[in-house]
């Protein structure tokens, strides 16, 4: 097995592998009703209960529909779409058994979610250390083993790595060695970078910048100059650059708690009556992390339009008044609108010692 902090495995170039299984929830359903496999299906909430699609098959992304779409809406784009619950504790026990495979070959592993996980081989003696063929081997035994299939990207970093893997879905692969980094990110689009949003790209596109290609010829100076902290990360991305190690230790930073309404909230007092019991159930999810203090108290609504907005506030301790004033001034952003969701949150000090960190667990 490797280890991150072995100097002998530090010293070699990084061999950091992106698996990300293919329309993972919809493909679990369509394995276990293979009468479901020619169809357009999506997993996710009835419409009649406003619900959100949370991933659907490669037929339905063809009509438009994607993650994070209303239901409602999914099915006007896409007539025939079957929407299938959820199963989630079914999806966590296949995690659970694509992450055995994982750690036949290594257990430097970061989860992202149940479907996706960075990988470090560096030094591995698989396969005589080709992390090509690692990668290759851990989508042929997910095919056999489970019957699902898996996209991976193959590259010296982790930012490289997971953008190879979207290239040659589904089912495919993509690999970056350290000869050919520059060849590569020189005609990516900056929208591939994760982080960059729609509202980045359109920022970045009204200064010139489209490609990496583009990001690099105006400099670091300049970049930084024009947008900050995110210049200095474009900096580095656009020349394939990310020394981030796995991360396979994590700390809770923020807890939250959010009800989406069957019918649009219009008016603050009921609101008033919603944010009472999501802070009961807030304070109790909180009782498992009383050890840890707060850093802030936050609350989110989403409009009738699905614009969402957030506000937050300094706090040291957790108090139902700070939420109760913070209400009528994010609510009178929505100029009018009535909300379809609520949701309170607290973020936590930052915890950094060794003693603090715990296991992520994702099962």
């Amino acid at each position: 097995m490797l280890d991150q902090d072995n100097p002998d495995i530090s010293a070699l170039p990084r061999k950091i592998i992106h698996i990300d299984m293919d329309c993972f929830y919809a493909a679990v359903e369509m394995r276990d009703a293979p009468e479901l496999s020619n169809k357009p299906i999506a997993v996710g909430g009835a419409a009649n209960k406003r619900g959100v699609i949370s991933t659907c098959n490669y037929i339905a992304r063809a009509f438009g529909v994607h993650s994070a779409m209303a239901t409602g809406y999914a099915m006007k784009l896409c007539p025939d779409l079957i929407v299938v619950p959820g199963r989630m504790s079914h999806y966590q026990q296949i995690s659970k058994s694509i992450h055995e495979i994982f750690r036949r070959y290594t257990d430097v592993i970061e989860p992202l979610s149940l479907d996706e996980a960075f990988l470090d081989v560096t030094g591995s003696e698989h396969f005589g250390g080709s992390a090509t063929r690692i990668a290759a081997d851990i989508r042929r035994a997910i095919a056999s083993e489970l019957n699902l299939t898996a996209s991976a990207g193959v590259a010296p970093n982790k930012f490289l790595a997971k953008v190879c893997s979207d290239e040659n879905k589904p089912d495919g692969q993509c690999v970056v060695t350290p000869d050919g980094v520059d060849d590569f990110v020189s005609t990516l689009s900056l929208k591939k970078i994760p982080g960059v949003g729609k509202v980045t790209v359109k920022r970045l596109a009204a200064e010139g910048l489209h490609t990496c290609a583009d990001a690099q010829a105006m400099g670091e100076e300049q970049l930084v100059k024009r947008f900050g902290r995110l210049g200095r990360l474009l900096h580095k991305r656009c020349r394939g650059i990310d020394e981030r190690p796995l991360t396979t230790q994590w700390v809770r930073k923020s807890l939250s708690v959010e009800r989406t309404f069957a019918e649009d909230v219009a008016g603050l007092p009921e609101a008033e009556k919603i944010l009472s019991r999501l802070f009961e159930e807030l304070e109790s999810r909180l009782k498992p992390h009383r050890s840890r203090g707060i850093r802030n108290q936050q609350i989110k609504l989403k409009f009738a339009d699905f614009q969402t907005t957030t506000i937050e506030r300094a706090s040291d301790a957790l108090t139902y008044s700070l939420y109760l004033a913070l209400l009528p001034e994010i609510w009178a952003r929505g100029n009018g609108r009535s909300i379809r969701l609520l949701g309170l949150g607290v973020g936590f000090q930052d915890e950094s010692s060794p003693e603090n960190h715990q296991q992520m667990n994702l099962f």
